[in-house]
């Protein structure tokens, strides 16, 4: 009995004669397919991608992270620069350190400017990119061209992809998309004839996808699966051309060989880790974890979440709050259980089955560094998170249901209507999703609708109705925001808690209760003291009521925190001003554009004091003409008041002529603008200078 279970080493058993013949069942094609299908394919994939996202083209960017990664960001609204390159390279962007996608943004900016539509236009033609390539990568690596095409349309069409296409600020999951199949399909060629020169290119489009997005760090553990299948690389060992190392490897074991050929690979992860975790310290206000228990048992239940969202898509929403510790231990039971029965039987059937393994372990593991073990966010978890593990997800489930499908012999026409209805049903439930995305509103709401206590979703909602002017509207969001999260005591929501109340307070004092702002500023540094926004905002609120000793010290303690805060030097100036001190007023301006040279307040303010001061030995009319030309410039000559500075600066240079041609350009846009004051104010400035006398007086106007 003991010679008849003995093997020789290499020799595949009767369970492995199975797999082989599963294999062929499913590439029993394996005859090359012609190329007027293999196009027909790649224009399939191309169309019903369109299809589905053609209509972000027609959105516009959403007030949750796009502001961080393009329209409020100033090295990316610059385009591209190569201060801007280097700072991509030296600096972290949106707490991380992503200097590919952070260049793709600002050669975005160069191409298009602020124009949402060309933005989404990148994000599209990259996702596009990306289906092929995976097409192309699984029709080479198993030489199944139905199955392959069919992973590749639920990849391009599957409504938990929607995030990553139809959201700018996901460039980084669409472009490590695409470096991500480039890596694969440049391994699989490697696999094929290995060579140092073929691994060298591997490594090199790795390194690339580390710098577009860090989570592709578990590379090297996606390739030893796709050794183990569909290359097989396992069971046939590998030999590589060349001398010394390669000459090495070519003498251990096979296992030894696969594992130590990752070596240098795993060294460009763990670097891409060191260099995330000096990102995030290198971020203010980040975020305390929660108790570990919390994390581990939604990354468990996460897992079958996503795994649930698969098979039935619905409800989907930007942001999920996390359940915190209220999710119930049968519930925590059920998903280790279901984790565990699903692995084990992966495992088992890894040699009758091997694509099981591959694809089971694949979403597993490339869902690791987001899983929520370490907690990046407030979200419990998040579509975008699934948007490459899933290939694995749906590697399984493709090769087990084509398996099926030959082993009981379903008709070819039943196949076919299957995988149209499945395409169809996706594709529209991707386009309905799609649409929640055209704008900020609409994606809030649709948010709140699917989603229950989510103060994040009304945080974003009211601070969308803040920027537009309906105080009312905000001020209930901001409201029904801090409601929800009084219940959250953990330290690592003071962050969040803070903005809300800082959000509240900046609604309260647009609406003139400015009372009820100071106490909800107050609220806001007491459970954030190290919060500068806040601060500086305090200001602004006790320097409008007039209280301006008040004022500077709030500044005083925002620059402090932020010491390169250029609006926070811009007021402290004015204040100064106010005070009678020109000379700290022109320090802090100087300053001020120092840090932003866009700064136009600054520009503008500072061109008054020294056109206008009652001090001669501060006065200097040419300077004053120079910075007021360029505050005009900074706001695309829309500004009234920019143009009584400029008028102002004319008149110290004796210029009458020119100073009368400002201040009416000047007063003409503030009668368009409905600004009777300012028209009066401009026309005593223009009877000053009909009568060759300058503007003296030292005060912001």
């Amino acid at each position: 009995m003991a010679t008849r279970r003995s093997r020789s080493v290499g020799r595949p058993g009767k369970s492995r004669d199975v797999a082989h013949r599963l294999d062929r069942s499913l590439t029993a094609r394996r005859q090359t397919p012609s190329r007027a299908q293999v196009l027909l394919i790649y224009l399939f994939l191309a169309a019903i991608t369109w299809l589905v996202f053609g209509q972000t083209l027609r959105h516009d960017f959403v007030n949750f992270d796009d502001h961080v990664y393009v329209y409020d960001n100033p090295l990316v609204k610059g385009g591209l620069t190569i201060n801007g390159i280097v700072g991509a390279f030296t600096h972290p962007h949106a707490r991380n350190w992503h200097p590919l996608t952070t260049i793709s943004h600002m050669l975005d900016c160069q191409l298009y400017g602020l124009n949402a539509g060309g933005h989404h236009f990148t994000n599209l033609a990259l996702h596009t990119i990306a289906v092929l390539l995976l097409f192309r990568v699984l029709r080479v690596a198993t030489g199944a061209l139905w199955p392959s095409a069919f992973v590749a349309a639920v990849f391009a069409i599957h409504p938990l992809h929607v995030e990553s296409v139809a959201w700018v600020s996901e460039r980084k999951d669409v472009l490590s998309a695409v470096l991500f199949m480039l890596t694969l399909a440049a391994y699989v060629r490697y696999a094929r004839a290995p060579s140092p020169g073929r691994y060298s290119i591997v490594a090199m489009i790795f390194a690339l996808g580390l710098m577009s997005k860090p989570m592709l760090v578990t590379i090297p553990f996606v390739l030893l699966l796709l050794d183990y299948w569909p290359l097989r690389r396992f069971d046939k060992g590998t030999q590589v051309t060349g001398r010394g190392i390669a000459s090495w490897l070519n003498q251990r074991p096979r296992y030894q060989q696969l594992f130590l050929e990752k070596i240098p690979l795993l060294v460009l992860s763990g670097l891409s880790c060191l260099v995330t975790i000096w990102a995030e310290d290198q971020a203010t206000g980040s975020l305390e974890q929660l108790p570990f228990t919390w994390r581990l048992n939604n990354a468990l239940v996460t897992y079958i979440q996503y795994l649930r969202q698969t098979f039935w898509p619905a409800r989907l929403a930007v942001f999920y709050p996390h359940p915190n510790n209220a999710l119930s231990i049968w519930q925590v039971a059920l998903a280790t259980t279901f984790l565990l029965a699903i692995s084990a039987m992966a495992i088992l059937l890894r040699k009758k089955r091997p694509y099981a393994f591959t694809g089971w372990f694949w979403y597993v593991g490339m869902l690791v560094p987001v899983i929520g073990i370490v907690q990046i966010g407030e979200q419990g978890h998040a579509d975008r998170y699934t948007y490459l593990p899933h290939i694995g997800l749906l590697l399984l489930i493709v090769w087990t249901a084509a398996d099926f499908a030959t082993a009981w012999r379903f008709r070819r026409e039943h196949r076919w209507l299957v995988a149209t209805a499945t395409i169809a049903i996706l594709s529209y439930g991707a386009v309905v999703q799609t649409s929640f995305w055209k704008n900020s509103e609409a994606l809030w709401n649709h948010t709140l609708s699917v989603t229950s206590n989510n103060d994040f979703a009304h945080n974003n909602l009211g601070f969308l109705y803040l920027r537009r002017g309906e105080l009312d509207k905000a001020i209930s969001h901001f409201g029904t925001a801090l409601k929800i999260r009084s219940g959250n005591i953990q330290m690592r929501y003071n962050l969040g808690t803070a903005l809300v109340h800082m959000n509240l307070a900046n609604a309260l004092a647009r609406k003139g209760r400015a009372e009820e702002a100071i106490v909800h500023y107050e609220e806001a540094i007491k459970l954030r003291p190290d919060y500068g926004d806040a601060y500086y905002n305090f200001g602004s609120v006790l320097f409008q009521q007039g209280w301006i000793d008040d004022a500077i010290g709030q500044w005083q303690k925002a620059l402090a925190i932020q010491p390169n805060d250029a609006a926070a030097h811009t007021s402290l100036g004015n204040a100064f001003l106010q005070k009678g001190w020109p000379d700290k007023a022109i320090a802090h301006y100087q300053k001020a554009l120092e840090i932003d040279p866009g700064e136009a307040n600054a520009c503008n303010n500072m061109a008054w004091v020294l056109a206008t001061s009652s001090d001669p030995s501060i006065r200097n009319g040419t300077r004053a003409v120079s910075l007021a030309t360029q505050a005009i410039e900074i706001s695309g000559g829309k500004d009234a008041t920019c143009f009584r500075t400029l008028a102002a600066s004319y008149g110290e240079c004796g210029k009458f002529t020119d100073a009368m041609a400002a201040a009416e350009k000047g007063r003409e846009i503030a009668i368009s603008r409905g600004d009777s004051h300012l028209v009066r104010t401009l026309e005593r400035d223009i009877a000053l200078y009909r009568a060759d006398t300058p503007l003296h007086q030292g005060t912001l106007h």
